[in-house]
């Protein structure tokens, strides 16, 4: 299910039951509290990051509330095709064969039959330098699996930065929304001398930042960074089924031994059966 969905939900929930409470909406309505919160806590996460982590923050936020996950079974089947495909070719026509498929993804068979696959950047890359230093070096399969593993912690390194900081953003939500109540405070207490249901008016105003920051943490922003986390996991299950597959076959495996040490590396809800893939294997070839 999509954040947005969830988010909705949360939404609907905390305002019909206020609303349904005969609550009045005049009271935490406040645009000029909703600047100081937000405002804020933008300014902060400007200060805070770097323009990639920026970037990685909003484009992370937008994927969360749309996308139920990033990787489906459907992507791991053609992972695990398109890696025995390749490992076949080595095996019939030698490891030079993949050269230029490797240098020239677009125009090769084996790739272009995948385009998912080819329009996912991070991995393509990752196969093609994979694939460069098994070519160009003496790398044994012991090497391969360490400078692989290094590879992909630096990369989820990475995509968790942008959760990292929406996680630390979220937790100071809170602490926002009692600057913006104490503000409200402050400015009650100036006006002291007036009856008491306007001053009771003004302290309910002020309790409306309080309010939001704690929406704004607990319903809002870490539920969006552990999706963002979620995501970052399924980005390093994705790469490392690709690592496990390339080291087992350098590592002197059948094409079909390979993908299915690489098969089994797949969490269980997006994993093929063995009958499944043996199958559309059978029908590739």
């Amino acid at each position: 299910m999509p954040s947005a969905v969830g988010l909705f939900i949360v939404l609907v929930c905390v305002f019909g039951g206020y609303a349904l409470e005969r609550g009045n909406f005049s009271v935490i309505i406040q645009p000029v509290e909703w600047m100081i919160i937000f405002g804020a806590a933008f300014g902060a996460l400007f200060t805070a990051s770097s323009s990639t982590a920026l970037k990685g923050v909003f484009q992370g936020a937008v994927q969360a509330l749309t996308k139920p996950q990033i990787y489906t079974k459907q992507d791991f089947i053609e992972l695990l095709l398109l890696l025995n495909e390749i490992f076949r070719k080595i095996k019939k026509e030698g490891l030079i064969s993949i050269e230029q498929d490797i240098e020239n993804p677009e125009a090769s068979r084996i790739f272009s039959a995948y385009p998912k696959i080819l329009n996912n950047h991070i991995a393509i890359d990752f196969i093609r330098n994979t694939f460069r230093s098994i070519l160009t070096t003496n790398i044994t399969h012991f090497e391969l699996d360490a400078l692989l593993e290094n590879e992909i912690e630096i990369i989820h390194q990475e995509f968790k930065s942008p959760v990292e900081r929406l996680e630390k953003l979220a937790d100071s939500m809170p602490g926002l929304g009692l600057v913006a109540a104490v503000l409200g405070i402050i400015l009650t207490m100036g006006k002291i001398d007036e009856p008491p249901e306007v001053l009771g008016h003004h302290l309910s105003i002020a309790l409306a930042g309080t309010f939001f920051g704690i929406l704004t943490c607990y319903g809002i922003m870490a539920p969006l960074a552990q999706k963002m986390e979620f995501f970052c996991e399924q980005h390093k299950e994705y790469l490392n089924v690709i690592k496990v597959a390339i080291v087992h076959f350098i590592g002197g495996g059948a094409p079909q031994i390979a993908v299915e040490f690489a098969r089994r590396n797949i969490s269980p809800h997006l994993r093929p059966s063995f009958e499944e893939l043996e199958s559309l294997i059978r029908g590739k070839k």
